[in-house]
């Protein structure tokens, strides 16, 4: 009598996945179901494209994260990206204005780190100064915050969550800080990168 009613209940639920997931998802994304309770004007008109657009003043970057912005990673991504599928390219020494956005009652944050710690259960401090919304590892929900660095020394550092657990589990896009590059570049999975001008 229970395999039955499990394996309707199974069907139920795979039925109701299937009908509120989207039909064609883009590149990179990993769809589910919509993340309940997100206050959708915090991010209205905001693509994966404002991840990284030129700054007001030479030399400058603009970086617009928005945590939650869909189901992919179980709401653990950046616009939509997550495990670095995303990479922000910026020459040495450029500044970066970061706009954080979380438009979810989860607590999220954001904060630059060496790659290799997004392994880390508990991120570090952010690599550069200033490179971390305020409280980044208790978080914020609902809201918005920001905050400006200077990538001044070139490796390969990520932009992440800093809430305890969430980097681990994906919820980071790449930056690299580049000697070679001349121009910033976004790249979204296996595409080629593109100039951002």
């Amino acid at each position: 009598m229970i395999r039955p009613i499990f394996f309707c209940l199974t069907a139920l639920v795979a039925a109701t996945v299937s009908a509120q997931a989207p039909a064609s998802p883009p590149p990179g994304h990993d769809h589910g179901v919509e993340i309940p309770g997100l206050k959708k004007e915090l991010f209205a008109g905001i693509t994966a494209d404002d991840l990284l657009r030129p700054g007001s003043e030479p030399g400058s970057v603009k970086v617009t994260l928005v945590a939650t912005f869909n189901a992919a990673n179980y709401g653990m991504n950046f616009n939509g990206y997550s495990h670095g599928k995303a990479v922000l390219t910026v020459p040495v020494g450029t500044k970066v204005h970061v706009t954080f956005i979380n438009p979810s009652p989860v607590p999220h944050s954001a904060i630059v780190i060496d790659r290799p710690d997004t392994k880390k259960l508990q991120v570090p401090e952010p690599w550069f100064p200033g490179g971390a919304t305020p409280k980044h590892l208790t978080g914020q929900t609902m809201g918005k915050s920001e905050f400006s660095f200077v990538a001044d020394e070139a490796g390969e550092y990520a932009l992440a969550c800093g809430f305890p657990s969430h980097a681990v589990a994906g919820h980071w896009v790449a930056l690299t800080v580049s000697a070679e590059a001349k121009v910033p570049t976004l790249q979204f999975g296996d595409q080629p990168a593109k100039e951002v001008k």
